[in-house]
């Protein structure tokens, strides 16, 4: 059965309906690095959608960052459900969970949403980001292991004890940066962390969101709500032969956003961002 046909729909509408901003400007801005060059279109993406925040792309061949705002890409966030690939990643080397066929029986406990109250396959439940879930997986890898492999994952800057265990990346002081993300993202995609081939291989066919002849593309959201701040994650990567293009959008809405608009919105800027760039048409 094709659960996911909301989000091949998405990125199909995207990639189809909308034109490549012509004659791009590129700023380089004041005293950074040669590669990393301000589209000021982007930011023109996120007034659009009534939102502030950054869009951050990275081309891997090229080694160029892209982005509306710098500054906004290297503070820290908590990184809400964009954590479950880093979660997923220690539950399979950790052996919590044996494949992305493990599955998880609903205890009858009545949820936050209605998808999360039924029996989920390990990728459902990343796919559905069930809270419940990988609360069950973190609270079985324990503070001890979580942490080591947080460690040597070098994932941002979390903060974990036996009281946050299975909320620290929903709530507290944990932080990544966009930058962050999308260090953590090309590693993983180059193999560069310390895990097996096996959960290699796992994750990407875990990832994976919507594929078409010309690309696919791999990824989380992730929502977050601080003192009363609502605040939007969507990372990922693009694949386009033999190309990758590493994304991390991070947003705040404005006082006069439709709140029920916002978890399309973090994947409509995105998307509209990887066609400004011409990346995809």
């Amino acid at each position: 059965m094709n659960t996911y046909p909301f989000i091949l729909s998405l990125f199909l509408l995207f990639a189809c309906s909308q034109k490549p901003i012509e004659n791009s400007v590129e700023q380089q801005p004041t005293g950074a690095e040669d590669n990393k060059i301000v589209k000021v279109e982007l930011q023109t993406i996120l007034d659009s959608a009534h939102v502030s925040g950054s869009i951050l792309i990275y081309n891997q061949k090229d080694d160029e960052y892209y982005s509306n705002d710098f500054e906004w890409a290297q503070k820290g966030f908590l990184p809400a459900s964009t954590f479950k690939i880093c979660n997923s990643i220690i539950a399979l080397e950790t052996g919590v969970v044996e494949n992305d066929s493990t599955m998880f029986i609903w205890n009858g406990v009545e949820r936050n949403m209605d998808i999360w109250e039924q029996d989920l396959i390990f990728r459902d439940a990343f796919h559905f980001s069930c809270v419940p879930c990988y609360q069950d997986i973190a609270r079985q890898i324990g503070v001890e292991r979580m942490n080591e492999y947080l460690k040597k994952f070098e994932y941002g800057n979390m903060k974990v004890d036996s009281s946050s265990i299975d909320l620290f990346w929903l709530e507290g002081e944990s932080k990544i940066s966009q930058y962050q993300q999308i260090d953590f993202l090309k590693r993983f995609y180059n193999k560069e962390l310390p895990i097996s081939d096996r959960t290699f291989t796992i994750m990407k066919r875990l990832m994976l969101l919507a594929e078409k002849e010309e690309f696919k593309i791999s990824g989380k959201t992730g929502w977050s709500i601080r003192n009363g701040n609502n605040n939007g994650w969507f990372i990922g990567y693009l694949e386009k032969g033999s190309e990758v293009y590493f994304f991390a959008t991070n947003i705040t809405p404005d006082q006069e956003f439709d709140l029920s608009l916002f978890p399309v919105i973090r994947k409509d800027i995105s998307m509209k961002a990887l066609q400004l760039l011409k990346i995809i048409e």
